[in-house]
């Protein structure tokens, strides 16, 4: 089954964000309020001769916290390294990343909800004191040895901060959430778009690809090469309104930029649960998702739609999701027998 909010990047999703990818403030569409509180926090820094804090950024996935990390960095004029919690496996991999670092570089970690816990606690000295504590050996012979750090900034990104420790979370100077963007900035991001990728498009073909966006410029970017290629391979020199459209229809993504898989959740929740409410365990296996896939890519946006209420005895489909899929609430019907 289709899907434009796939569970993993593909290599051909990383080329695309980092070609689109925005390399100054003014690029940055959209956050208005969060920009200006981290350029304060980078000011205020670079007056001091200091490292910002360590910052931590959550929200959806692909709604540019990446892409912050690396402006901030910039901003800074330091190196950016990059990585991820799954990929710190052993104390010896965060210790080569640390000791790399230069003075005032920043650390990059996506998805540092998934760091292991063990190499969690090496990385609380290392964001405090600026020091790493490894313990060499095993049993009466270890021994620990200290390695001093240069001063660097951690910029943690997550989709789930409920999951973070809470004394990870308490080491971070500042917290930011990022929101689904308004329908004019993810239309200027589309007009930015496709003028990097040298592609003519009407205000109307803009418009139609914002509105099924789901509001995300990960997403947005994605619509935007697709539809190219439907143009390209009609000839067409411009694309229009109704090519964005049709294009868009053939690839299933409807009116709410909702995609094959968004509607199958939909269909799990109504049909084979009667509109919920039904645990996330139930819901996944109904809908043959991964409950992370659920919870990190299609759940914020249904909600965010109205589609779907969570309660505390489970996930619960609204009437507009009924209404959305053209179907009978079952609820109502059986209410009336």
């Amino acid at each position: 089954m289709s899907s434009i909010m796939p569970e993993k990047t593909k290599k051909e999703d990383i080329i695309l964000d980092s070609a689109l990818r925005p390399s100054s403030w003014q690029d940055y569409v959209g956050q208005d309020k969060i920009k200006e509180n981290i350029r304060i926090i980078i000011t205020a820094a670079k007056q001091r001769l200091q490292s910002p804090d360590h910052l931590l950024f959550y929200g959806n996935s692909g709604l540019g916290k990446t892409t912050l990390a690396y402006l901030v960095a910039n901003e800074m004029g330091k190196t950016i390294r990059s990585t991820s919690g799954p990929a710190l496996e052993r104390a010896g991999d965060l210790a080569a990343i640390l000791t790399n670092l230069a003075e005032g570089d920043v650390l990059f970690l996506d998805e540092i909800h998934r760091i292991n816990k063990t190499i969690e606690e090496y990385l609380y000295p290392a964001m405090e004191d600026y020091k790493l504590n490894l313990v060499l050996g095993k049993g009466p012979m270890a021994r620990t040895m200290e390695l001093k750090l240069p001063k660097f900034t951690l910029i943690g990104a997550t989709t789930r901060p409920g999951l973070l420790s809470a004394p990870l979370r308490n080491r971070f100077g500042a917290t930011f959430q990022l929101n689904f963007y308004s329908k004019e900035d993810i239309q200027k991001i589309i007009e930015r778009s496709g003028k990097l990728l040298k592609i003519k498009m009407e205000p109307g073909a803009v418009e139609a690809i914002a509105k099924r966006s789901r509001f995300t410029p990960r997403v947005a970017n994605r619509l935007v090469k697709r539809v190219r290629d439907f143009a390209q391979v009609q000839g067409a020199e411009i694309i229009t309104k109704e090519i964005a459209e049709n294009s868009l229809d053939s690839l299933e993504v409807d009116l709410m930029g909702l995609d094959p898989s968004d509607r199958n959740i939909l269909r799990a929740l109504i049909e084979k649960f009667n509109g919920g409410p039904v645990g996330l365990q139930s819901l996944s296996a109904a809908a043959m998702e991964e409950e992370d896939t659920i919870l990190d890519i299609y759940e914020p946006y249904l909600m965010q739609c109205g589609l779907i209420e969570r309660t505390p005895k489970g996930r619960v489909a609204t009437n507009l999701a009924y209404e959305h899929l053209n179907l009978k609430h079952l609820k109502k019907q059986s209410n009336l027998l």
